[in-house]
């Protein structure tokens, strides 16, 4: 490409990424298409030929979506694809979580005024609201998949789904499908704050530990709890109410103690990822996390828990077996 051209190219990469960074869904698209042969190289020379590269190539669309606010320099937008692309593609390959969450991503911010952050916060809360619009089959994968610290492998999904992994990588392509056209959607809709909401899901957390930790878990869950609260493994429901509290009180009694570490809250859908911190006389009592993934009922109560466990365990006791 001549000097010129490649001038050129920058001006328009620029034009079009200042377009995303306002939240033009379809400007963002023309990049990602520009740039695409650029990105799906540098997943081959890392990963090689096979299936990962077009999962990390549409997990790293949907990167880019939350986070096109963050370039610094419009005219680069091209290397902040690839490294992107990069960085999740030698994650893949170490084995380890694939996906940091995106809100974790400590990427330089464009701009620290009270407009920027505006914009960020309502590009943030618009994706939240398309999100919502996702079939709730669809929607439990992706939000895992990309705002979780823990479940984010497709085992882990599998697991909390009660599919295959197959099926996993199947909802996700679909998700990510269907998350365009919903953006395109509810572009002039009413957008939740959802800063707020996960905010009030975090004191909700520390409220129910400490609950549970005066001999309160079970008043608790009556006062803000669905009465028909259920808990599954997989899509099976395995218990209720008294199996949580005595499980609970059973962790409880056994010296274990549950630490929020990370929290994500939509109008349908919230995830506690918890730290379990095993007694100091018995370190492999327990395992050392738990993802707390809750469907909520239209009273915004929850109404459903799945219990999983983002790594690898050698004994499962009490609450912490779902």
């Amino acid at each position: 490409m001549s000097p010129n051209a490649d001038d050129t190219a920058r001006l328009e990469d620029a034009v079009l990424t200042r377009a995303a960074q306002a939240g033009d869904v379809t400007a963002l698209g023309l990049l990602l298409e520009r740039h695409r042969a650029g990105m799906r190289a540098v997943a081959l020379s890392i990963l090689g030929p096979g299936p990962d590269v077009d999962d990390v190539l549409q997990d790293a669309a949907v990167t880019a979506l939350r986070r096109v606010g963050d370039v610094r320099d419009p005219a680069a937008i091209g290397p902040w694809l690839r490294m992107i692309v990069r960085n999740a593609a030698r994650s893949l390959l170490r084995g380890s979580v694939a996906f940091r969450p995106i809100d974790d991503l400590h990427l330089p911010s464009t701009d620290a005024g009270p407009e920027r952050r505006l914009e960020h916060h309502a590009m943030r809360d618009w994706i939240w609201e398309a999100i919502e619009e996702l079939s709730p089959t669809l929607r439990l994968p992706l939000v895992l998949r990309h705002f979780s610290t823990g479940v984010t492998s497709y085992e882990r999904i599998a697991e909390a789904c009660g599919v295959p992994v197959g099926t996993v990588r199947s909802r996700l392509s679909q998700g990510r499908a269907k998350l365009a056209t919903a953006l395109a959607a509810t572009a002039d809709a009413p957008h939740g704050d959802t800063g707020r909401r996960t905010r009030a899901s975090r004191v909700e957390a520390r409220e129910t530990l400490a609950a549970a930790e005066s001999g309160r878990f079970g008043a608790l869950l009556t006062e803000r709890w669905s009465p028909k609260i259920a808990l599954l493994r997989g899509n099976e429901p395995v218990g209720d109410r008294s199996l949580l509290v005595r499980g609970m009180d059973g962790d409880l009694d056994a010296g274990v103690r549950q630490r929020l570490v990370h929290a994500v809250a939509s109008r349908s859908l919230v995830v506690w990822e918890m730290d379990l911190l095993a007694p100091a006389d018995d370190p492999d009592h327990c395992p050392p996390s738990v993802a707390w993934l809750m469907t909520l009922d239209d009273a915004g109560r929850p109404h459903r828990l799945r219990l999983v466990h983002p790594r690898p365990v050698k004994a499962l006791q009490s609450l912490t077996p779902m």
